[in-house]
């Protein structure tokens, strides 16, 4: 742990990505003590600027706060990014996981299937599936989980064919071991490492697929989101410019730290370009 610490603290785009992470996460968490009123609540005129009286980056269309709805808006994107990715790994390990260790017949079905999603054009498909099921939060997570399991799996795949070969499965399967207890306990551990990277990345995406379905208005129409933020401003930006420029930052600062914070780990997490970066820092 402290090895992975070491890599991980001496990547200086990780250290700004945990960093700026760290403030959105505790802007979401602490939302409800820095801005008690309702984001959606009207507390001034239309159209205040940044740095009003009691509106540090104004008020929009409807005289919302525009940093109240950031702050709860960091609260949706956080929850929908995290929950959708640890749901598409969940389905992605699963079928990638059956496909690398099993092969065969189980295989080709399951790739089949794979490459069947990878045609439809995810942005799409999440698109059709919100809007063929009821707008809501739990819609949104399903959407985007459906459309990004397909890369985690083929990975899982890979990495599954990789080690099913190796000595220590062969010795699991030597000591009669079932295929249940090889695949969780020998085999998956081993390969958490490149699934892990792929799934924090994946957060990423989710976000940026939220965003843009609530931009579009189908994101759940009960929370305040970035997406909804920037979409509803958009007819009015040469105006008042604010009140879609703040929570498109906030969008772009999020999507940034999780891809630093994941090329971070994905530098920890593998022990060749760990020891590449070591070698290169000592000369």
């Amino acid at each position: 742990m402290r090895a992975f610490f070491s890599a991980f603290f001496r990547h200086p785009s990780g250290i700004t990505g945990a960093v700026l992470l760290a403030l959105v996460t505790g802007l979401a968490l602490g939302a409800p003590l820095l801005f008690p009123v309702d984001p959606w609540e009207m507390v001034g005129a239309p159209f205040e600027p940044p740095l009003s009286e009691g509106l540090i980056f104004g008020s929009d269309t409807l005289g919302r706060d525009v940093a109240a709805g950031i702050a709860w808006g960091a609260r949706v994107s956080l929850i929908i990014g995290i929950a959708s990715a640890v749901s598409a790994a969940g389905i992605g390990v699963i079928i990638g996981a059956a496909a690398g260790y099993f092969g065969g017949l189980v295989d080709d079905v399951l790739m089949r299937i794979t490459e069947l999603f990878q045609t439809i054009p995810g942005f799409v498909l999440a698109i059709l599936l919100v809007a063929i099921l009821s707008p809501g939060m739990e819609t949104v997570i399903f959407s985007i989980a459906v459309v990004s399991w397909p890369p985690l799996a083929r990975l899982t795949r890979a990495e599954f064919m990789s080690l099913a070969t190796r000595d220590f499965v062969h010795a699991a399967r030597c000591q009669g071991e079932s295929a249940q207890a090889i695949i969780i306990r020998h085999i998956l551990p081993n390969a958490a490492s490149p699934i892990v990277v792929a799934t924090s990345l994946t957060v990423a995406t989710a976000i940026l697929i939220e965003s843009a379905l609530s931009f579009l208005g189908l994101g759940d129409p009960n929370d305040m989101s970035w997406g909804f933020m920037v979409g509803s401003a958009r007819t009015v930006i040469r105006q008042a410019w604010w009140t879609s420029v703040f929570p498109g930052l906030a969008i772009l600062l999020t999507v940034v730290a999780v891809n630093l914070v994941g090329e971070a780990l994905n530098d920890a997490l593998n022990p060749r370009i760990s020891r590449a970066r070591g070698t290169q820092g000592g000369q």
